[in-house]
């Protein structure tokens, strides 16, 4: 038996529960049949699969805006109760940032940031929006109304505004989709380091890991409603289950069981910077060979076998490849 005190700290950080939750959006196909998480407090986990997997149905349920057949979704030791049980969709405490912002169409991004802030000290709420508009990089566009920003912007904006009431729980979805790739590299560091400082938990759905995979405690795999892989980044990324899993990470290479026993592989997918060119080991054919910004890109031959891998320099002609 676990001492008192390892106990209390156990259910005192756990910050989510869903148990043997089932839910269908028709009788005859279910989506989540039996499923269970945990999701601990100050955590940053990333909801990852690829499109129609259920990440957005999850997120939905997870903030009371679907009703679940069975289950129980469990927030802070107390029992969810879903849009059956609310009069107001959504949640106490959680904050739900989905592709439909709701942002105030006549108010400038400013006031729509400060939406959710008491006026009662207006010094200290100017210095909050002015602070988080920092986090999403617009400060520049506080007195613009949200008509004139790109939807990249408005998802921004509304991230801002999440923030703003410092939620024991933010939901994000797809929450890098609209913005390219400088502004997710902004966005994305602030942001993260922003909810740890705050102590904020943060779950977001994401199709990209490779987007995020720095700055997460935890990923939470799902494929058709089904849980594959809950596990911390490394080991994820370094055991996939299978190739569902492995691809999400980018591109990589899959092995049938015929071709590991070729190989004499450890295992079944290698990604490309795990495939090197060396002295000894297998004789490849370079079919390409083009310059990608930091690397190489690179497709071989070898025994009918095409493969991906990154060299530091261009190659050409025959060379041979190892296994790390």
């Amino acid at each position: 038996m676990l001492p008192k005190n390892v106990t209390f700290h156990y259910i005192c950080n756990m910050l989510l529960e869903i148990n043997n939750l089932y839910f269908s959006h028709t009788k005859e196909k279910p989506l989540f049949q039996n499923l269970n998480l945990r999701f601990e407090e100050g955590k940053i986990i990333a909801l990852a699969g690829e499109s129609g997997c259920g990440k957005s149905t999850l997120l939905n349920l997870i903030y009371g805006l679907l009703d679940w057949e069975s289950g129980q979704i469990i927030f802070k030791e107390t029992p969810l109760l879903g849009p059956k049980g609310n009069l107001v969709p959504g949640e106490a405490d959680m904050k739900f940032v989905a592709q439909n912002f709701d942002l105030m169409p006549y108010a400038t991004v400013a006031e729509n940031v400060g939406k959710f802030i008491s006026n009662i000290n207006l010094t200290q709420k100017k210095e909050t929006v002015t602070e988080l508009l920092e986090v999403v990089g617009l400060s520049e566009y506080a007195n613009i109304l949200p008509k004139y920003l790109s939807g990249g912007q408005q998802q921004r904006v509304a991230i801002a505004r999440a923030l703003s009431v410092l939620p024991k729980l933010l939901i994000l979805d797809e929450p890098f989709s609209n913005l390219d790739f400088s502004r997710k590299i902004e966005l994305r560091e602030k942001l993260f380091k922003y909810v740890k400082q705050n102590n904020i938990s943060l779950l977001i759905s994401t199709h990209e890991l490779q987007d995020v995979i720095p700055w997460l405690d935890q990923i939470v795999i799902l494929q058709d409603g089904r849980l594959i892989q809950n596990e911390n980044p490394e080991e994820i990324y370094r055991n996939p289950y299978n190739p569902y899993v492995a691809k999400l990470f980018g591109e990589v290479n899959i092995f049938s069981e015929d071709e590991i026993a070729y190989f004499n592989l450890s295992k079944f997918c290698y990604y490309p910077k795990e495939i090197k060119i060396s002295e000894t080991g297998f004789e490849t054919e370079v079919l390409e060979s083009r310059f990608a910004g930091n690397h190489y890109w690179n497709k071989l031959k070898v025994k009918e076998k095409e493969l991906i891998i990154y060299t530091d320099h261009k190659i050409q002609g025959i060379v041979k490849i190892s296994f790390t």
